[in-house]
């Protein structure tokens, strides 16, 4: 309703089909003020002749602009000249009567004026709404092609990989040709869904239940139930997003892989917000780890690198064992990320 209120006023003043109609209504408001001033005269005290005609001077200079204005302006001082400033009826020009058209004079021609520069003003600013407008649309087109252009690049450095990794023979590189392939399709993916032009964020939650979705697809494990909790409304900057959901991607993969190989299970993942900050926990049913076990000490390239994003943060990564079985990928970021 606002917003249609707004639309309306930028189209002030009125361009009708034939400029006359403007008048016959312009005619049409003077008419009504004076029959308005006709029933209140017994209600008004002696004087007052113009209570009732400043509304349609003003209505006809808001509604179709300056000239429309001066005809009911000057339409509306003859009638009430004419018939409520004595002798009535009788145009007599005496020092009273010049006093109250004088007064008349200005208080119409300050009320015109005014509008018609809060109409001219009006119009530049739905010109500005209308070009900022043009430019968002180019800027969001021009960033979506971006991303766009981004993402399949990313996807193409993967193609390559996975066709570079047929021409070697050592299991070990072909390993680690698997996992780059894999880790930069999925940075594309998550470019492409993730970046937002306007710079406002994604909510957190339905962000990782897509990307917890993606990964379950590409393992292909359907022995697997991952699940997501997260505050509603959790909005977060993309440069802390990219990195967080790497993490996530690489706790969940790494959860499936070693701790879940060969069985079936569930795999949690929760985002919580608090004064300190923001703390992430991918914990799963599986195998387990050691109590002692370090990352930095461990084969994982993928543990590794969630523990250097971590850090790029000023946050800690870690992986621990769980209450009763299974172990839990803890995230914990400071409060200045959020």
């Amino acid at each position: 309703m606002q917003r249609n209120n707004e639309r309306f006023v930028e189209r002030l003043p009125l361009v009708l089909d034939r400029p006359v109609y403007a008048y016959v209504f312009t005619a049409l408001f003077c008419v009504g003020a004076m029959a308005l001033r006709f029933a209140a005269k017994p209600l008004l005290p002696t004087g007052y002749p113009f209570v009732t005609f400043f509304p349609a001077v003003i209505l006809a200079s808001f509604l179709f602009g300056v000239r429309p204005g001066m005809f009911a302006a000057i339409s509306c001082g003859m009638l009430s000249w004419y018939f409520f400033i004595p002798p009535y009826r009788d145009l007599v020009f005496n020092p009273a009567v010049a006093v109250a058209m004088l007064f008349y004079t200005g208080v119409v021609v300050i009320d015109i004026t005014l509008i018609h520069f809060m109409q001219r003003a009006n119009y530049n600013l739905a010109v500005e709404r209308e070009r900022s407008r043009a430019l968002a649309d180019n800027r969001e087109l021009l960033f979506r092609e971006l991303q766009h252009r981004v993402s399949n690049n990313l996807q193409v450095a993967a193609a390559m990989l996975g066709l570079q990794r047929r021409h070697i023979d050592h299991d070990a590189a072909r390993r680690a040709l698997d996992d780059a392939s894999s880790r930069l399709a999925l940075i594309g993916r998550i470019s492409r869904a993730l970046y937002d032009p306007s710079g406002a964020g994604n909510d957190m939650r339905a962000f990782l239940v897509m990307l917890t979705e993606d990964l379950l697809a590409a393992s292909g494990r359907e022995d697997v139930h991952i699940s997501v909790s997260a505050p509603d409304g959790l909005m977060l900057d993309p440069n802390i997003t990219m990195p967080l959901a790497l993490v996530v991607a690489e706790a969940v993969s790494n959860a499936m892989e070693h701790g879940l190989p060969d069985t079936s299970g569930r795999i949690h993942v929760q985002l919580e917000q608090s004064g300190e900050g923001l703390s992430l926990e991918i914990s799963d049913d599986g195998r387990g780890v050691a109590s002692d076990f370090e990352i930095e000490a461990g084969p994982s390239l993928g543990l590794r690198i969630a523990s250097a994003l971590a850090s790029q943060l000023g946050g800690r990564f870690a992986l621990l064992p769980g209450p009763q079985q299974g172990a839990i990928a803890r995230l914990d970021l400071p409060a200045a990320c959020v």
